[in-house]
């Protein structure tokens, strides 16, 4: 072939489409459950909002975003992920006039120009959701009950749920500089990134992914945020796990969860398959109560999580957790020469009003090639007229599960001729 989809996206074929609707479903579903309220934002914004909004020093900003001028020599970006967007819409739309929190859900795509691989796409799409206006653990408890019940309905039974606070601007600068110290006399083991990140953003030295060099046994061997938090991290930190263990979630402290995004404060976590590694989170999130001042805003307080649709898909697929409903024809309808055609679409545009399901067998095909075409896509009965059954005003209708075949006026024929096919002697 000439074209093909561009690496890193793909198309979402008709036999995957079931599993789409059911992951979204579900996702509509909690968020109605919690009151959350469906947004939609642009797909692209001013680049400006990621600059600030996610960092300029993390990995989505420097090597992910797609960036263009416009013809009017605006820079914009499409969307990389959704809660810089949602902040900005709470912004301008003067959302704090609302009853806070402000409670927010979306389902869109997201673009990143990463090198795919397995469960990631520089396109793929996201069901996220934001509440924004509340402080309290309470909200954070909320929505980790909400994402680990979402994945739960889903059909992902087996999940791991990592958790971490990582502090705020108070504490966190107590942090960096243990971590500095850490790895200013190992900077000659660890990966180019790394040593870039030491300079720019040293948090982000916990994200690396790196296997190559020394990375993940110094990640491994770093301080712990939870070990540098100021008291009112410290007690939100506490209160969180306290309301967890209410809820009877489990979950697992996870020191070196920082996640890729510098907005983030205090509440992290990630949920894993149980099976699989940590390149694969279905789901993630935290806190980000600095995002809109950075954006141009009072403080707000916020928190949230993005979730990757093609990987639940996955999931369900590999684990074979979700039975596909497989949307089976009701009727065939089969036609021999050019009257029966002018009946047949009449029938079958009052059988699709009645809701069954109804396809027109292929044009000029012999009575056994309509046959075999309604046999090809499972048909439960077919509906045949020719010259004989206009003559008697009847249709013929055939039981492609037991071959039994019975008369029907075509006056009378609609739902309930099926439905009573069997008791019809």
């Amino acid at each position: 072939m000439r074209y093909r989809s561009p690496r890193g996206t793909q198309d979402i074929l008709p036999e995957l489409q079931p599993y789409w609707q059911h992951v979204i479903k579900s996702a509509d579903d909690i968020a109605s459950i919690y009151n959350y309220k469906k947004i939609d934002t642009p797909m692209f914004e001013d680049t400006d909002l990621y600059l600030r909004g996610v960092g300029e020093g993390t990995d989505i900003v420097e090597k992910e975003m797609y960036t263009f001028l416009d013809r009017g020599g605006d820079s914009l970006t499409l969307r990389p992920e959704g809660t810089a967007s949602i902040c900005r819409a709470y912004i301008e739309h003067g959302m704090h006039t609302l009853p806070q929190p402000v409670r927010l859900y979306y389902i869109a795509p997201a673009f990143r120009y990463e090198r795919p691989q397995r469960g990631r796409f520089r396109q793929h799409h996201q069901f996220g959701l934001e509440a924004i206006g509340d402080a309290s653990p309470i909200i954070d408890a909320e929505i980790i009950e909400l994402a680990y019940r979402y994945l739960y309905i889903a059909g992902v039974s087996k999940m791991q749920f990592m958790i971490n606070n990582i502090g705020d601007k108070k504490c966190r600068p107590m942090f960096i500089n243990a971590l500095l110290e850490f790895y200013e006399k190992k900077l000659d083991e660890v990966c180019g990134d790394c040593k870039e990140r030491y300079r720019k953003n040293p948090l982000r030295l916990l994200d690396c992914k790196r296997i190559d060099y020394s990375c993940q046994q110094m990640i491994d061997n770093s301080p712990h945020t939870i070990d540098y938090l100021c008291s009112e991290c410290d007690e939100h930190w506490k209160r969180l796990l306290t309301y967890l263990d209410r809820l009877d979630i489990d979950y697992i402290i996870n020191p070196r969860l920082v996640r890729g995004l510098d907005y983030y404060t205090k509440t992290v976590f990630e949920v894993h398959p149980q099976e699989s590694g940590s390149q694969t989170a279905l789901l993630g999130g935290g806190r980000y109560d600095g995002l809109m001042e950075e954006i141009g805003s009072r403080s707000v307080p916020g928190i949230g999580f993005g979730s990757g649709i093609e990987r639940i898909v996955n999931q369900l697929q590999n684990n074979k957790s979700y039975v596909v409903d497989d949307l089976t024809v009701d009727a065939v309808m089969i036609h021999i020469g050019l009257m029966a055609s002018l009946e047949v679409i009449k029938i079958a545009s009052n059988l699709r009003k009645e809701g069954l399901r109804i396809v027109i067998a292929p044009d000029g095909r012999s009575l056994r090639g309509q046959m075999r075409y309604a046999e090809s896509i499972n048909a439960l009965y077919v509906v045949i007229i020719g010259q004989n059954e206009l003559d008697l005003n009847i249709a013929q209708v055939k039981n492609m599960n037991d071959g039994t075949q019975k008369p029907f006026s075509i006056n009378d024929l609609s739902k309930t001729s099926f439905s009573n096919f069997d008791s019809i002697n």
